[in-house]
């Protein structure tokens, strides 16, 4: 494997006025008019957090790939203030339509882990065109589970070097984590609930879950499939919140029998 293809470049673009990085990955095996791939990290993610995931999505699928870090994430301009209660909306309705204009990605294939896949269902359900949507772990809803596990991350936080760790990855894992944990964890989000548009997604879905999820239980997908027009589940045991991590072969091997058939239909 080439130097270019471990350390792939990073580039910064301007949305809003805030810097965000991002990567192009290219497949090792490219698939001519295969729509690209764009991944959308979760509540704590970023680009380096992925590891080498998109880049073996890539050579899998025959997709070019587009990696990016959101406001507040990895390297990418620091939260300067709370975040607000929509910032899923905000970042599915506003920052994402504009950074793929920006790098002229039409129809792209989208790939979100929880919060991401939330953006990629909000994105899709607002009539933003895609080939499709891979969604992981997505949150359609606020479970119970869902706070429970959010609190016993903050006691992490807390009393674990689980600052450290994120420090590696982010300008300001203190600001970071702040806003996603008490944004979560606000009573006035408990109602959070996208359901209503997702009857509006015409693309296919593929919406995997892990049964040992500590942050959701298998009614988010099932409410998905119960709403959208084209959704294949994939529910795997021996996982919890990161299937791409818990059970990568088995994840990348859906995705490129998916990516497929979406390019068969």
């Amino acid at each position: 494997m080439s130097t270019a293809r471990q350390n792939p470049r990073l580039h910064t673009l301007r949305i809003d006025g805030r810097t965000l990085e991002y990567q192009r990955l290219h497949s090792a095996h490219p698939v001519a008019g295969q729509p690209p791939l764009v991944f959308l990290h979760e509540g704590l993610g970023c680009i380096a957090m992925w590891r080498d995931f998109p880049q073996r999505v890539a050579d899998a699928t025959g997709c070019a790939v587009v990696v990016y870090s959101r406001y507040g994430h990895g390297k990418s301009a620091p939260l300067a203030q709370a975040r607000r209660g929509d910032y899923l909306h905000d970042e599915a309705l506003n920052a994402l339509p504009e950074f793929l204009a920006r790098l002229e990605l039409e129809r792209p294939f989208l790939f979100g882990h929880s919060d991401g896949a939330s953006i990629a269902l909000i994105h899709a359900s607002a009539g933003h065109p895609v080939s499709g949507l891979i969604v992981e772990a997505p949150h359609v809803m606020v479970e119970d589970i869902t706070l429970a596990g959010i609190a016993a991350t903050v006691s992490a936080y807390a009393n674990t070097d689980l600052p450290s760790r994120l420090g590696r990855h982010h300008h300001n894992a203190d600001a970071l984590f702040r806003g996603w944990s008490e944004t979560w964890l606000d009573p006035a989000f408990r109602n959070w609930n996208i359901e209503s548009g997702l009857r509006n997604i015409a693309a296919p879905i593929l919406a995997i879950q892990g049964e040992g999820d500590e942050y959701a239980t298998m009614a988010q997908i099932e409410r998905i499939a119960a709403a959208a027009a084209d959704v294949e589940l994939l529910k795997l045991a021996d996982c919890g919140h990161s299937p791409h991590r818990d059970q990568a072969e088995t994840v990348i091997d859906a995705v490129r029998r998916f990516v497929a058939r979406c390019a068969a239909d």
